[in-house]
């Protein structure tokens, strides 16, 4: 059995410098380290439970099979102000058959991030 002591999701940018400005100061997520020097250095940020990488650099599209997934505690709130700070909202939120409200964004090389709030009504929020 694999024992996962952290993990992460890594992002290639095709522009490391303004995907940490998208993440780090559009998004507002905190660092938790850099590593390296001058553009091509890495950056890793707090994600809730988890953490995003942002290094290196890619000439690739990204790929539609990764998604971001970010709970927040008001998609309203969130949606009225990324829409405010020019963010790319490709879905404003809506409440989900299955109960979640859900908004979709893109970063700035089109990586898709579903913002996320779990109603207080929501199973998720109850232990069974």
């Amino acid at each position: 059995m694999v024992h996962v002591l952290s993990s992460r999701i890594l992002l290639r940018p095709a522009d490391p410098e303004r995907s940490r400005r998208f993440y780090g100061q559009t998004l507002g997520l905190p660092v938790y380290r850099e590593f390296g020097t001058g553009p091509e250095r890495g950056t890793v940020y707090f994600l809730g439970g988890g953490f995003l990488e942002v290094s290196g650099r890619s000439a690739d599209a990204p790929s539609p099979a990764v998604r971001l997934w970010l709970q927040v505690e008001d998609a309203a709130a969130v949606h009225a102000e990324l829409s405010g700070l020019g963010v790319e909202v490709l879905r404003p939120p809506v409440r989900e058959p299955w109960g979640l409200i859900e908004m979709w964004i893109a970063d700035p090389d089109g990586h898709r991030i579903a913002i996320v709030e779990v109603p207080a009504d929501h199973p998720l929020r109850h232990r069974p």
